[in-house]
């Protein structure tokens, strides 16, 4: 809207009643439309980019990524509106196992398998899951207000993305960083898949300890080892005790005959085995469990695997025990085991079991042919970018995190017996078993010419194209302008959790392929827990959907509510009541801009108006609000900005401001209207500007209603911190004013004085100027009818005495209220409070209570004191002066 200095405005009607459903929708659609999603700005600022992490095409959004998405959203609009050339990435990740798992769940309902359906069918359904989940993930994103950009949206299995991975794999291929073999992996029968470390969740289950004993062979002597496994033993090919142990010296070197079968094991030594643990011997079980299968590579031990893929014992056990499961086998193990008298007890133990992340099957240890990532090169790099201060974490404390992973690194595994993701561009010749690894497919094997070539039939894990993700949605491994432009990233939002999988990969990525780390800044953000301190999770069924939230108090509540609960290093705890925080704001910037657009009616825009006290002081507090911000969100202190917002425009633009410029709008005369109403919009546009990232709709849809604003909010200036406007002077006699009001409204609460009633004042005052330079103010502000500024110190009759930071105001109760009620009002209360104090003081006299309550309790009850304290000095202040 195009406006001219001194024309007649109209009022503008906002709806009467803030309901974000009616406005929401449209302003994005409009947004969308406009490009303004796309980066602008100065090509000579250095660019702002964020990639989003990638939603698994899975399911919905859940309030975790409603977090994440609503950090990313505020950073990435602050720096457009700071005319950074900004770019936020969208995309989602084919989630290999998840999403499989998902497609599996629906065959199984129909009563089949992936296997009747075939590979190439099988991949075809997943495709219309993952469409399915990707279109509703979009519109969910889309519906919380997110300025991704659009134009720039990737997919992990898209056709560019899958270009990067194979190229990346065969790179690390030639450069010696990858190699497949046969070693122990963390398998999951229910997936049928190998998992690395980092997919295996560790929980402390309750399980049983199982002492059994091994006969040496050609004797009557046994030697009694302890196992969470019994079953295991039929894998056994050794038993190991450490050097140290004098129990077992005579031993070593020894053979045993193996429980429940006809083969014979030695006796080794190893300083791995823990004299401690049970009865200082271990049963050597080298495809099962990782510790054994170091020892065996240390001894040259047979490695016996006697389990199937599915999780059933395999061809190398016993025949009875053939077919069964791990936990079938386990009780026939055991029932034999008594029946040949080699068991000799059980205790109760409680210890880490690890399971599958997507379907929580136990894990078993297990023997299989992989690829494998060599790691420690990788993570050497990532380990020194860190050290030399090319990333940052926010907060410090997860470095030590970061740390401590890439030094006990282990190689990744990273192949996947599933069918859906980026299969592995490996081909073996069936003719003379060639090798080939490729970045096309080959048609025939370079060393024989044989056409008879094999793909392997596995794929990569998922986080092997997630950890490309910043650079390869920019076009690597082609030079791209995107890549040129926006490449490295400025910061990465992500959750704690993730760190492993994906942050500290993404680094080692960026810096192997393109020599640069792809980000500088790493902040983590809290995690959401609910108001009992609980996780979400679907089992508590605790969890909260976003977009009910949305639905209920609109997007701009979701978004600031978690900004202003989110503080570095802290969990999050909240109720779905608790983005009233969010609606409730909204509403009141609602009701403020409301209440100013309506009283445009008539009035004219002043040119370069004159500023009195009151506008100079809110120029100021907003001038400081938008340093406080600036300096907030640029270290990530969510928190802080939301909470600065929030005090500005509520406390200061609100309560103060636009309740001292009534005064003017209803006794002014017209040039005094509308210089008011002209800084009143200028203040409100900037004060729109300021919330814009916290709130966007709201404040959008506002912005588009000032008669003083053209284009498009988000496209804005965002207010600069400038020492013009800076007026300390002014800030501290307004705080004088606004003291003296607060001492008065609060006395007038206490007494229950009607806000309508007017009451009579006088004031001594250090610095009288202050206050009657502000007299109308103080009287409109207060409900006054009668103030008398003054220089005296003696207490009038019939008044009661206020006590302020360099003044003492003087309320004449006599003429206000009636004294008689006043005094048996107050009398009740300081009975009350007497007694409450008295209980408070005697808890805090109680040295059991004192040793045994959480610090934070018995500070809170010596607040509790000290305010009851307060409140009843005051309260026989009060009597003492209406008593006299």
């Amino acid at each position: 809207m195009v406006f001219i200095w001194g024309s007649v405005m109209k009022a503008v009607e906002l709806e009467k009643s803030y309901d974000p459903k009616h406005f929401e929708d449209r302003i994005y659609a409009l947004l969308r439309e406009k490009q303004a999603f796309e980066p602008a700005g100065d090509p000579k600022k250095p660019p702002f980019v964020i990639v989003i992490p990638p939603p698994n095409v899975t399911g919905v959004l859940h309030l975790g990524h409603g977090l994440v998405i609503s950090l990313i959203d505020i950073a990435i609009r602050f720096h457009r509106m700071k005319g950074e050339p900004t770019l936020w990435v969208p995309g989602t990740d084919h989630a290999g196992i998840a999403t499989q798992h998902v497609v599996e769940k629906r065959l199984k309902a129909q009563g089949q398998t992936r296997h009747d359906l075939g590979r190439e069918r099988f991949i075809a359904e997943t495709w219309k899951i993952k469409e399915e989940h990707h279109r509703i993930i979009s519109e969910q994103i889309a519906k919380t207000g997110s300025s991704v950009d659009w134009s720039r949206e990737r997919f992990t299995m898209d056709e560019g993305l899958s270009r990067a991975v194979r190229d990346v794999f065969v790179t690390l291929y030639e450069r010696d960083l990858l190699y497949k073999g046969n070693y122990l992996v963390n398998w999951c029968p229910s997936c049928s898949t190998a998992l690395s470390d980092d997919e295996v969740e560790h929980t402390e289950t309750n399980g049983k300890l199982y002492h059994i004993r091994y006969r040496l062979s050609g004797t009557e002597r046994y030697v009694e080892i302890a196992t969470t496994r019994p079953e295991t033993l039929l894998g056994d090919t050794a038993l190991a005790v450490n050097p140290d142990d004098e129990r077992y010296r005579d031993v070593v070197g020894k053979m045993v005959d193996l429980p429940l079968t006809d083969r014979k094991i030695p006796v080794i030594a190893d300083r791995a085995v823990d004299i401690a643990f049970g009865t200082g011997v271990l049963k050597v079980t080298p495809a099962h469990a990782p510790e054994d299968w170091d020892i065996a590579g240390r001894h040259d031990l047979p490695v016996i695997n006697i389990l199937n893929p599915d999780g059933t014992l395999n061809d190398a056990v016993p025949e009875k025990y053939r077919g069964l499961t791990v936990e079938s086998a386990r009780d026939a193990v055991l029932a034999d085991l008594k029946a040949g008298d080699f068991y000799v007890s059980e205790e109760d133990i409680v210890h880490a079991v690890g399971h599958c992340y997507r379907c929580d099957s136990v894990i078993e240890p297990f023997l299989s042919e992989q690829w494998f990532v060599r790691m420690h090169p990788l993570a050497d790099k990532a380990l020194a970018a860190w050290r030399n201060g090319e990333i940052t974490f926010y907060p410090r404390k997860w470095e030590h995190t970061y740390e401590h992973w890439l030094t006990t690194i282990r190689d990744w595994c990273i192949s996947r017996q599933i069918w859906w993701g980026h299969r592995i561009p490996a081909w073996t010749c069936k003719k003379c078993a060639k090798l080939i690894v490729s970045r096309t497919d080959p048609e025939i094997c370079p060393q024989c010419g044989s056409s008879e070539l094999s793909q392997d039939p596995d794929v990569l894990d998922t986080w092997f194209s997630s950890w490309l993700w910043p650079f390869s949605t920019l076009g690597w491994p082609d030079q791209t302008t995107d890549l040129e432009q926006f490449y490295p990233t400025t910061t990465l939002i992500t959750a704690y959790d993730i760190i492993f999988f994906w942050v500290s990969r993404m680094i080692m990525a960026g810096l192997e392929f393109t020599g640069k780390t792809p980000f500088r800044d790493i902040y983590i953000h809290s995690l959401i827990r609910d108001e009992k301190g609980r996780k979400m999770s679907k089992s508590l069924g605790n969890g909260i959907d976003p977009l009910d939230v949305v639905n209920e108090y609109g997007a701009d509540a979701l978004k600031f509510t978690l900004a202003f609960l989110c503080a570095q290093g802290q969990d999050i705890l909240l109720n779905k009541d608790t983005f009233k925080i969010g609606g409730k704001f909204a509403n009141k910037i609602w009701n403020a801009s409301r209440y100013i657009l309506m009283n445009l009616e008539g009035r004219n825009l002043v040119e370069n108006p004159a500023l009195v006290p009151a506008d100079i002081w809110i120029y100021s507090r907003l001038n400081r609000a938008a340093q406080a911000v600036n300096d907030a969100l640029l270290s990530y202190r969510y928190n802080d900005a939301a909470q600065t917002v929030y005090e500005y425009f509520w406390n200061d633009f609100c309560d103060w401001y636009v309740e001292a410029t009534k005064l003017s709008l209803k006794n002014g005369e017209d040039p005094e209207k509308d210089r008011v109403t002209t800084i009143l919009l200028s203040v409100l546009s900037e004060s729109l500007r300021l919330l814009h990232p916290f709130l966007p709709f709201i404040t959008e849809e506002i912005y588009q209603q000032l008669p003083t604003t053209d284009g498009l909010l988000i496209l804005a200036p965002y207010p600069d911190y400038t020492s013009a406007r800076e007026n300390p002077a002014v800030e501290e006699e307004f705080a004088y004013i606004q003291d003296l009001i607060r001492i008065i409204r609060t006395f007038r609460s206490e007494s229950t004085i009607a806000p309508e009633k007017k009451i009579k004042v006088q004031i001594r005052a250090d610095r009288p100027e202050c206050f009657s330079g502000q007299r109308d103010l103080i009287q409109s502000l207060a409900s006054i009818n009668d103030l008398k500024i003054t220089g005296t110190r003696t207490r009038p009759a019939g008044s009661i005495g206020l006590i302020g930071t360099g003044f003492e105001a003087f309320i004449f109760v006599t003429e206000s209220v009636d004294k008689d009620f006043l005094i048996k009002k107050f009398t009740k209360e300081l009975e009350r409070d007497d007694v409450f104090t008295a209980s408070v003081a005697k808890k805090l006299r109680n040295e059991q209570f004192l040793t045994n309550a959480p610090p934070e309790l018995v500070e809170g009850e010596k607040q509790k004191l000290a305010a009851a304290l307060k409140r009843t000095e005051t309260l026989r202040n009060y009597l003492a002066d209406m008593q006299q």
